[in-house]
């Protein structure tokens, strides 16, 4: 992620503590805009427009958080990305005022790719599994990835377990190349 995004977000989040805002309600509250802009090209367009003014820009929005019921402090956020010619890096700014919100609350993200869809016991294991190794609560996202033949594959930020049968036998080619 790029430094622009994280600062943003660091500074948003800061503002989500120091209010004492709801985390969860919030963080939904700027993926429901974040999905908007998405999906819709024109709004896209008009708010990375530089020949549109900023004003028109946040009458769009103030349209857009009334109808939702967006708070105050979410649509400030949003003029602010407008206003700073942000838009186009909006979804890293979203990703990383999500991890933000999840590093201060004390969760560790995981994505954990498996070779067939596990089910909701093996998940709970595998979560209090990560959660020992942490020593924070987990929330993890799930995939599934055919190539590794059997068990399973887990980031936590930048560090890799690789439970896999693929990286087991990769693992024993290399020892073997290495001997």
């Amino acid at each position: 992620m790029s430094v622009i995004a994280s600062r943003y977000a660091r500074a948003f989040s800061d503002v989500v503590f120091d209010m004492k805002l709801d985390p969860n309600r919030t963080v939904s509250e700027v993926q429901v805009l974040q999905q908007l802009v998405q999906q819709n090209s024109d709004l896209r367009r008009v708010w990375e427009d530089p020949s549109i003014p900023s004003e028109q820009k946040r009458a769009v929005l103030d349209g857009l958080v009334s109808r939702l019921g967006t708070s105050r402090q979410v649509r400030n956020f949003y003029a602010v990305l407008i206003d700073h010619r942000r838009i186009a890096l909006l979804d890293d700014i979203v990703g990383e005022f999500q991890h933000e919100i999840l590093e201060r609350l004390g969760f560790a993200e995981a994505q954990v790719s498996s070779a067939r869809e596990l089910s909701e016991s093996e998940r709970r294991d595998l979560e209090s599994q990560i959660s020992q190794l942490t020593g924070k609560r987990v929330q993890a996202k799930y995939s599934v990835d055919p190539k590794l033949l059997g068990g399973a594959v887990v980031q936590v930020g930048t560090t890799i377990y690789d439970g896999s049968i693929h990286g087991q036998l990769q693992r024993m080619r290399d020892e073997l190349v290495m001997a």
